[in-house]
């Protein structure tokens, strides 16, 4: 991901890099470690990505969105938009609505619609007399790093995983920040489904540019999907 961004030039096309990672925290370039509460025997690794501590595991796709921005006329927040809205219209073709919330990069669900509180709170700031199941919960995770007018780095959907590491950290840097799946919304999507779906969202987003849609590829953790 990094050697391909270094040696890219404008000819180079646009490239979606799906996969699951082993059980790994990742810290982006400002994150703070304090966000880690507990060492549970999974590695923390730093990386060059925007955000603070997540986690990646199996039954989670991730998606490398390795895109030239500057060959696009994309802005970095139209670019983060688009990702977003990518879930978002995964997620409603199966009948579930999800939205953004300001501030917070991500698409979250919940009993109340995401989207309407987008712009209202972050998560972090929502009130502490709310019940658990009245909050959003993030069901997709978003850092990118921008070099030279390009992007990487990308998203992730959880979709069929072990939920519990979550608990070891503040999601995002957020303190109680509810985290969900597909399963838990009753998708009867398998990985493999779920990271198809997304790649057709993310190349449906990007056709809207002049700019060759990108292409998509699939590797395992020590091919197409090394960490940096």
């Amino acid at each position: 991901m990094v050697d391909f961004t270094a040696a890219r030039d404008e000819s180079t096309p646009d490239e979606l890099w799906l996969c699951e990672h082993p059980p790994v925290f990742t810290l982006g370039q400002a994150g703070r470690r304090e966000h880690l509460l507990a060492d549970i025997g999974v590695p923390l690794v730093a990386i060059d990505r925007g955000g603070q501590i997540t986690y990646h595991g199996p039954g989670q796709v991730v998606v490398y969105v390795l895109v030239d921005l500057s060959r696009r006329r994309l802005k970095v927040r139209e670019l983060v938009s688009r990702i977003e809205q990518a879930v978002i219209d995964l997620l409603a073709a199966h009948g579930v609505a999800a939205g953004r919330i300001d501030g917070a990069p991500g698409v979250y669900v919940g009993n109340r619609s995401a989207a309407a509180l987008a712009g209202k709170a972050a998560p972090g700031e929502m009130s502490g007399e709310a019940s658990i199941e009245a909050r959003p919960a993030k069901i997709a995770a978003l850092g990118l790093r921008i070099r030279n007018g390009r992007s990487y780095h990308g998203v992730s959907l959880n979709v069929d995983m072990d939920l519990s590491p979550f608990a070891a950290i503040n999601p995002c840097g957020y303190a109680g920040l509810a985290v969900t799946q597909t399963r838990d919304l009753g998708l009867a999507l398998t990985p493999p489904a779920a990271g198809a779906a997304l790649l057709r969202h993310l190349a449906e987003q990007l056709k809207q540019d002049t700019a060759a849609p990108p292409s998509a590829a699939a590797g395992k953790e020590d091919e197409a999907c090394q960490h940096p």
